[in-house]
């Protein structure tokens, strides 16, 4: 080999040293600067949103279930047997109706017993009667004698003998008291009489109750007892009494929402209220027709009822309905995105906040009106604080991030600016 060779060889490899020296020394510096760092350990991306102030409008909505105008178990006011029952499961009754009879034959014999209480008392007050008027009659006749004895002896002094005077003087009154004694005995047979009457008026009552009757328009929901059941009296407080059957209004329904606290103080009688019947899939329109007044101490909600006419039947107590009460405005309200959102309850949800050392937090926040893409929060976050937007699977409290701040779009939203 040449010298000249040699030099090229050695000119080549110092070369290739030189390239070599820089390529490594470059990646070190740049992995010492932090340039480049381990995939493994690098701090993830998340999107984040500020919590801002806009005016929020969104339907009320509320979740409810139709109820009957009134439902009720309808009890036997006296104890005895079903003797017939005319109604069942799904009899449709008229106020008045007789739905069952009861056999009570110890009632029979009561009433018997009363009627004849009152005959006989009528009989007393006949003969009373009699008695006073034969008192009266003699009364009448000695009070005469003795008025005639004493203007005789008064005339003219020893025709009559003042014995004779005395004695008629004393059967005169005697006389007047058998007349008092008489008004009396009188007296006692009328009030035996209303006595009586009372009683009688008291076991036909009774009597009455022993048919079951419709005390108003509905249908037969539930039917409890067969011919021949045994049925205590609904009045008894010894035993528990097994109602007849279970009647419930159905012409007129209730609708009964816990109208929240920030709207109560605006509900009126009359306000319309929309509401969809999920099994029908259709629309009907109710009014306000009661309210509480007062809030719930515990659910911060007021006791509402909107009345639906049914005469039809096409409503159905227990059908599922969403009602929608007003549209409510917030001005100013501190909201945040839907999807910054994880909802634990109505009024309640989770948010993942980012501190000022870009640390997740998981807060609790108090939710308020919710727009279609917004929700007012009420508690938890203040104005300007950043929370993570969109899924939280790869996020957890605790962990550190790089922030990213993003607009999300709102076209049409309810609750946007």
């Amino acid at each position: 080999m040449t010298g000249k060779m040699k030099l090229m060889l050695a000119g080549a490899a110092i070369v290739g040293a030189l390239i070599f020296w820089s390529v490594f020394h470059h990646g070190k510096t740049e992995a010492d600067d932090g340039h480049d760092s381990d995939p493994g350990t690098a701090e993830p991306v998340a999107a984040v949103v500020k919590v801002e102030r806009r005016s929020l409008s969104a339907p009320l909505t509320l979740a409810g279930a139709f109820k009957p105008f009134q439902d009720v178990d309808i009890h036997a006011k006296v104890a005895g047997y079903i003797k017939d029952i005319y109604v069942d499961v799904g009899s449709h009754v008229k106020e008045g109706q007789t739905m069952a009879v009861l056999e009570v034959p110890e009632l029979d014999a009561e009433l018997a017993g009363a009627d004849a209480a009152v005959r006989r008392a009528k009989e007393e007050i006949r003969r009373a009667q009699g008695d006073v008027m034969r008192a009266k009659s003699a009364h009448v006749a000695i009070h005469a004698m003795y008025d005639r004895l004493s203007q005789a002896a008064q005339q003219k002094q020893g025709l009559v003998a003042q014995q004779e005077v005395d004695d008629a003087r004393a059967k005169d009154l005697e006389a007047e008291a058998q007349v008092s004694s008489s008004e009396a005995a009188l007296d006692a047979a009328q009030q035996a009489l209303e006595v009586a009457q009372a009683n009688q008026k008291q076991y036909t009552a009774l009597s009455d109750y022993s048919k079951i009757t419709a005390p108003y328009s509905g249908v037969v929901t539930i039917r409890y007892a067969d011919k021949g059941s045994l049925i205590a009296a609904g009045t008894s407080s010894s035993t528990q009494s097994m109602p007849v059957v279970r009647l419930a209004q159905i012409s007129v329904l209730r609708l009964v929402l816990p109208i929240p606290e920030s709207i109560a103080g605006t509900v009126r009688l009359g306000d319309p209220v929309k509401v969809h019947v999920q099994a029908l899939n259709k629309d009907y329109v109710g009014k306000v027709t009661r309210f509480a007044d007062s809030l719930d101490e515990q659910t911060r909600t007021m006791h509402t009822e909107i009345d639906f006419q049914n005469p039809d039947g096409t409503l159905l107590p227990g059908m599922y309905v969403v009602a929608t009460i007003a549209e409510v405005q917030r001005k100013d309200a501190l909201t945040v995105p839907l999807e910054a959102v994880e909802t634990e309850r109505t009024d309640q949800g989770t948010v993942l906040f980012v501190n000022s050392q870009n640390v997740l937090e998981e807060r609790k926040v108090r939710l308020g009106l919710q727009g279609s893409t917004r929700v007012e929060v009420n508690a938890g976050l203040n104005e300007g604080d950043r929370v993570v937007i969109g899924s939280r699977n790869e996020f957890r409290g605790g962990m550190k991030v790089k922030p990213k701040e993003v607009n999300p779009s709102e076209p049409g939203a309810a609750g946007g600016k």
